[in-house]
């Protein structure tokens, strides 16, 4: 039995669109189940939902759970959860917030960090592994697409 995730999709159309979409979706299911491990990676109590946080806050610095609500488009449940979770990992830590004290800022620690980094570092490596084959243009391409559709969507 193969796995659907892995299967590739054989197009049956000349609609682009249809095929953006049916690509799109294979992708997102290989991206998901790829961030899986990559998380374990990270820890192994770390789950998708919070890792991309982790990577967030790697990215932005210290800021409010409320800010990450914003930035992920997730609730407040979720982000308080996913928080909490990452900190009983020991990958973040709550700060008071200078400019209001009575608020939290969160921030990567040093060793979640350095994991994040060493997991990034295997991503990378993944990426390489899928792209060999390509000519370095075609790379490069694709990067340059991948980011206007993620300026699109934004």
């Amino acid at each position: 039995m193969t796995d659907a995730a892995w299967t590739p999709i054989v197009e049956t159309t000349d609609d682009p669109y249809q095929s953006v979409e049916r690509q799109l979706a294979l992708l997102l299911r290989r991206a998901r189940r790829l961030s899986v491990g990559i998380a374990a990676e990270v820890h192994s109590g770390l789950d998708a939902t919070a890792y991309g946080m982790l990577v967030l806050l790697d990215g932005h610095g210290p800021v409010r759970a409320a800010d990450i609500v914003g930035l992920l488009g997730l609730d407040k449940s979720t982000v308080s959860r996913q928080l909490s979770a990452l900190s009983d990992l020991g990958l973040t830590e709550r700060l008071p917030d200078p400019s209001d004290r009575r608020a939290n800022l969160v921030r990567v620690t040093e060793v979640g960090h350095e994991r994040l980094t060493r997991a990034r570092e295997a991503r990378l490596e993944h990426l390489r592994s899928f792209l060999h084959s390509w000519p370095e243009k075609d790379v490069a391409d694709l990067a340059r697409l991948l980011s206007r559709l993620n300026e699109s969507t934004a």
